[in-house]
């Protein structure tokens, strides 16, 4: 049957459309992948401050299964009383912090330089270890240099270049500080900001899906919600039950600044795997300063509270809120390290959850149980 003009006509316009609308996709997708890589940091700022608000709900929820309160007065008693323990410890504990962070900043460069001193002697090639300033003073100064030459007053050149340094690794400092507690505020901001008015948000999302897939919408964002609110719990109580362990541990051992150690500790197992080798591996190196029998209790210890976490904590506590293969979670958190640094690292989890969620969601058939219920 021979094809009419205006049918041909119609098929171009179709294949004109489809190409246009296909091209148009294609630059919006790398647009939107150049966006994201641009701004990554400050992407990631706000997921964090996202999760922040998922944890204040979570405790919010937990606390409403004990007081039957609004929501508003219970989130202020979490609040209150999170910012009452923070209080707590720095008031109580914060000279201790202080010297023990000190103390262990000291311990860690000498114990740095110690070892790349032993590699060198043993014919190692650390060349690309750099820990010359750990030293207090530079060991191959130049016999021209001023310190070398007492009696000489400094040129005005001299003078000139070091107050110029000085400056700027002031500056450096102050800005690095400057930065970091305006992140740290910003993401508290952002968390009792989603904490106070959860459902605003969720129906903005939900009202940015078309009409005919808001339904599906809702069942994810539903079911991510639920999800990182049981994995964030889990988190907090491993996370204090490994701090808890490692400081009564090296205070047992006798090492100093076991309190510390245990806050960081406690802190690095937000990131799994990497984050329990790296506290482990920090825990040892300043446990080495007291003697190689202290050096061997902490890592005894720092296997226990590994197998405590891995064995113990993450089978009754964490596979019930999220259960991810160990070396895909790995995988994943070594490439979005290497891509984003600290901060892709650290949100690796959390990131793979919701990606881990919305594909299960995706599997699942029409109709089945899974896809209808929340």
């Amino acid at each position: 049957m021979p094809v009419s003009t205006e049918q041909r006509v119609q098929a171009r316009n179709d294949l004109a459309w489809s190409i246009s609308v296909g091209g148009i996709g294609i630059v919006l997708f790398i647009a939107l992948l150049f966006f994201a890589w641009h701004f990554a940091a400050t992407l990631f700022l706000i997921f964090a401050g996202v999760l922040l608000g998922v944890a204040l709900n979570a405790m919010t929820g937990l606390l409403g299964r004990a007081v039957p309160l609004p929501q508003p007065v219970r989130l202020a008693i979490v609040c209150l009383a999170l910012a009452g323990m923070l209080s707590g410890i720095v008031f109580l504990g914060g000279t201790t912090i202080a010297q023990q962070a000190a103390i262990l900043s000291n311990t860690i460069k000498s114990q740095l330089t110690t070892v790349k001193t032993f590699l060198e002697s043993h014919g190692v090639d650390t060349s690309f270890f750099d820990v010359s300033s750990f030293s207090a003073a530079p060991s191959g100064a130049d016999a021209s240099s001023p310190a070398s030459t007492p009696h000489n007053l400094p040129s005005a050149s001299a003078i000139a270049s070091s107050g110029g340094a000085i400056l700027g690794q002031t500056f450096k400092v102050l800005l690095g500080t400057v930065s970091a507690v305006g992140n740290f505020f910003i993401v508290l901001f952002l968390g009792l900001a989603f904490a106070v008015q959860p459902s605003i948000y969720r129906d903005g999302l939900l009202f940015m899906a078309p009409a005919r897939h808001r339904e599906r919408a809702t069942i994810i964002i539903d079911r991510i919600g639920y999800t990182l609110e049981r994995w964030l719990i889990a988190q907090i109580i491993t996370m204090a039950a490994v701090f808890l362990v490692t400081w009564i541990g090296l205070e047992v051992i006798g090492i100093p600044s076991s309190f510390i150690l245990g806050i960081q500790a406690g802190l690095l197992a937000f990131i799994p795997t990497v984050g329990a080798i790296l506290g482990g591996l920090i825990v040892v190196l300043a446990s080495l300063a007291s003697g190689w029998v202290a050096g061997l209790s902490a890592f005894g210890l720092f296997l226990g509270v590994h197998a405590l976490e891995s064995y113990v904590l993450t089978p009754i506590i964490q596979r019930q809120a999220l259960d991810i293969p160990p070396a895909t979670l790995f995988a994943f958190q070594i490439l979005l390290g290497v891509v984003f640094g600290i901060w892709g690292l650290a949100l690796a989890l959390p990131l793979m959850a919701i990606a881990k969620v919305m594909i299960d969601h995706f599997k699942a058939e029409p109709g089945s149980p899974e896809t209808v219920t929340a």
